[in-house]
């Protein structure tokens, strides 16, 4: 017998069997008539997070969902040592999706010739109508399933969605289909429909509409296979965020050296990282001095000076030397795995935008339902005879199943992407377009965004008297052996500007401090103003001033000095992109409002606004990943449909709080995967452009669905009068359908400003 657990608390079910937005939403609504539950269910992830009061069970809440007609289960969890590899992700979603990509390859193979023969009269030979019924059982019973079996399990609840629609429209067409064929006139050896568009009173028995049942299933299916794909790699963001750990640590065990996966690590243990390493798990250094790179996670762009007694965080990047860290904590404790759960939340909570189509479909059906019915009581009671009533009335069925509408979404969609991918933008999903014409203020991270992401040596003071080549060559001959990103920042750019280098006599690292050697036999001293102050060595007054103006706008201040005098101040900061402030106005032109979002200083963070034209109100300064959420949410808040543009582990979160993230492709996989828009390039002028194509692309989607349900409304009083013949309903429907196509290829004329 099983244990009943009943607490109060938060769960979270992995739910099955959703077919559309609107099932989510019926299991939404299920859960939250039960006393003490709120519930929120995503389509797009395929979960439910539920918050339960107390003599609430899981079992409860599971058997309310399987009452529902879906399935509900405890999804495993995710854990670091279970990430898969790229390729199980792969074999994974395959697995996943080949049972639908058999019924989609079934339905295209079968189904053209059937639209072939039916639409041409050359190639109706004798018994052409028995050989497309051949081809269109398979289609309609095995390729259609789904769309049966979601129709009879909305029914079960009193429910129309899209998936009725189809189900009884290919239904309805296929099962008079056999009617005319076994028992009307149909069958009958030579039986042709005649290419001709009279609108006249047809005798239903010698009528077959099987390029009808076909072509509807075939289109939609490729609809919803498009569709799942990207519905797939919702759950990317947290592989991608538990990857970016390190697999293995250096342990020190009784003096020994021991190589171990990381998961095998203990609180208390202490691991040896060397320059270049990734720091296993959180811990404090207990030896040694270093440059930590936290950038991925904080987004502070200045490496941060560790030393004995300094905590330390899993997964950022040791840049300078040898460390030997103790674990303090580890697996779901780290910053790493909070993180992880940050994302989590952020997409659990966030609903899925319900399909326009769905909406639609939810009041046109029982419309044509009741229509259908209608017309036949009332050619029944006109005493037209059986045969004509029910003429009339499956033919509004049929002519009521929009082949133009499973068109609409997919066809814009698919043209709308791949003109983005040409452009280097990529679009997730339907559910993106619709959150980019709400969207109001645009959050964009300062570091990798709006700035190059990386230490860029901005400007050179040399003191007066000083040559700014000879201080650039000694400097950056110094700087150059050493590992440190300052370091690094001011040798690439001595290089740019003086070309090679001199190699150093003798070179000491000063941890903290900076950097002392020996160049063309000078005494070279590079780093903070402490390390000159230890050799006694003052700032003259202009290099001070200039010192204080740069430390004031925010830069990295580095002092240069040899042969016992100071010789220059170099300025070293993250240097804002050259298309940054063009792409604030462009932004600004959409409606948005923009808003800089930084882990650096507020001195930073106000001085780079400044550069690119934002207001100093619409700046949030000094922000942890947790603060960067908390954010997001403040200005959702506040009533605003907030997008968010970033690229590093430390956006991850708040791209997937955010209404739209746009994630930089030049940045990492976790902020790719948790963002709806992917910006291949690192032109924040980028960003206006995806929103435009976006909202081009959501305007043509819904100016298809119009004409496709139009084209259908306008048919059915022809319909309903018992007037419409086989030619005009396949004529209605290749004509909506090339219509609703040739307005999705006008997307691909789509221009970027970026260009201009």
């Amino acid at each position: 017998m099983t244990t009943t657990v009943s607490r109060t608390g938060e769960v979270e079910l992995a739910i099955g069997g959703m077919t559309c937005a609107s099932c989510a939403a019926r299991i939404e609504k299920k859960l939250n008539r039960m006393d003490g539950v709120e519930a929120t269910v995503n389509y797009a992830t395929e979960k439910a997070k539920v918050l339960h009061g107390d003599g609430v069970a899981v079992e409860d809440l599971i058997a309310t969902v399987e009452a529902t007609g879906y399935t509900a289960e405890l999804p495993a969890p995710v854990r670091a040592e279970s990430a898969t590899t790229d390729a199980d992700d792969e074999d994974q979603e395959g697995d996943e999706l080949r049972p639908l990509r058999h019924r989609l390859v079934t339905a295209v193979i079968l189904a053209v010739p059937v639209i072939a023969m039916a639409m041409v009269p050359a190639l109706q030979f004798e018994y052409w109508q028995w050989l497309s019924l051949t081809f269109a059982a398979p289609v309609v019973t095995y390729a259609a399933w789904p769309f049966h079996r979601a129709a009879w399990t909305n029914a079960k609840h009193g429910a129309a969605t899209m998936d009725t629609l189809i189900s009884v429209g290919t239904a309805a067409a296929f099962l008079w289909s056999l009617w005319a064929l076994f028992f009307g006139t149909a069958g009958t050896p030579g039986m042709t429909h005649p290419f001709e568009l009279t609108i006249a009173r047809t005798d239903g028995a010698g009528n077959i509409y099987l390029e009808a049942a076909a072509g509807v299933t075939a289109f939609i299916l490729a609809g919803r296979y498009f569709e799942s794909r990207s519905k797939r790699k919702a759950g990317s963001a947290l592989k991608a965020l538990l990857q970016l750990g390190a697999r293995e640590v250096t342990v020190l065990r009784d003096g020994r050296e021991e190589l171990i996966r990381t998961e095998d690590l203990n609180v208390g243990d202490r691991f040896l990282v060397r320059p270049g390493e990734k720091i296993a798990t959180d811990g404090a250094v207990v030896e040694g001095a270093s440059a930590v790179d936290t950038s991925m996670l904080t987004g502070e762009s200045v490496p941060v000076e560790v030393r004995v007694g300094d905590t330390v965080t899993g997964a950022t990047l040791n840049a300078g030397g040898r460390l030997i860290v103790e674990a303090t904590r580890i697996g779901a404790d780290t910053q790493l795995a909070r993180m992880a759960k940050l994302v989590e939340d952020a997409q659990s909570g966030k609903a899925a935008a319900q399909r326009l189509a769905d909406k639609i479909s939810a009041v046109f059906v029982p419309i044509v339902i009741a229509l259908a019915l209608g017309t036949l009581g009332f050619w029944l009671g006109n005493g037209s005879g059986l045969t004509a009533a029910f003429t009339a009335a499956v033919a509004v069925l049929i002519i009521a199943c929009p082949c133009a509408l499973g068109l609409a979404t997919p066809t814009a969609l698919m043209v709308g992407t791949g003109r983005g991918a040409q452009l280097g933008i990529l679009i997730k999903g339907p559910e993106v377009l619709e959150t980019t014409r709400k969207a109001d203020t645009i959050v964009l991270d300062k570091t990798g965004t709006v700035t190059t992401g990386k230490m860029t040596l901005l400007k050179v003071h040399p003191a007066e008297g000083e040559d700014e080549t000879e201080v650039l060559r000694l400097a950056g001959a110094l700087e150059h052996a050493s590992e440190h990103p300052i370091a690094q920042a001011v040798a690439a750019g001595a290089a740019e500007k003086v070309g090679a280098l001199p190699v150093p006599e003798d070179f000491a690292n000063q941890p903290g401090l900076g950097v002392q050697g020996v160049v063309e036999s000078h005494a070279v001293l590079v780093g903070r103003e402490k390390l000159l102050t230890d050799w006694t060595i003052e700032l003259p007054s202009d290099l001070k001033q200039a010192k204080a103006e740069a430390e004031s706008a925010g830069r990295t201040v580095i002092t240069v000095a040899w042969d016992g005098e100071a010789r220059a101040v170099l300025e070293v900061a993250d240097a804002v992109k050259e298309t940054s402030a063009e792409a604030v106005q462009r932004l600004r032109a959409l409606g948005l409002t923009p808003v800089l979002l930084t882990g650096d200083n507020r001195a930073v963070a106000d001085a780079v606004a400044a550069e690119v034209g934002i207001a100093p109100g619409d700046v949030i300064a000094e922000v942890m990943p947790e603060d960067k959420v908390d954010a997001v949410k403040r200005l959702q808040g506040e009533g605003r449909s907030v997008a968010m543009v970033g690229d590093g582990v430390n956006d991850a979160a708040a791209l997937a709080q955010s209404d739209l993230g746009l994630a930089m492709g030049t940045g990492t996989d976790a902020a790719i995967e948790a963002g709806d828009l992917t910006l291949v390039r690192g032109d924040l002028r980028a960003a206006a452009d995806a929103i435009r194509l976006s909202r081009r692309t959501l305007a043509t989607i819904k100016s298809n669905l119009f004409w496709a349900f139009a084209y259908n409304v306008a048919a059915l009083p022809l319909a309903a009068a018992g007037l419409l013949n086989p030619m005009i309903a396949g004529a209605a429907m290749a004509f909506s359908s090339v219509f609703v196509v040739s307005n999705s290829l006008r997307l691909r004329r789509f221009r970027p400003m970026t260009a201009s």
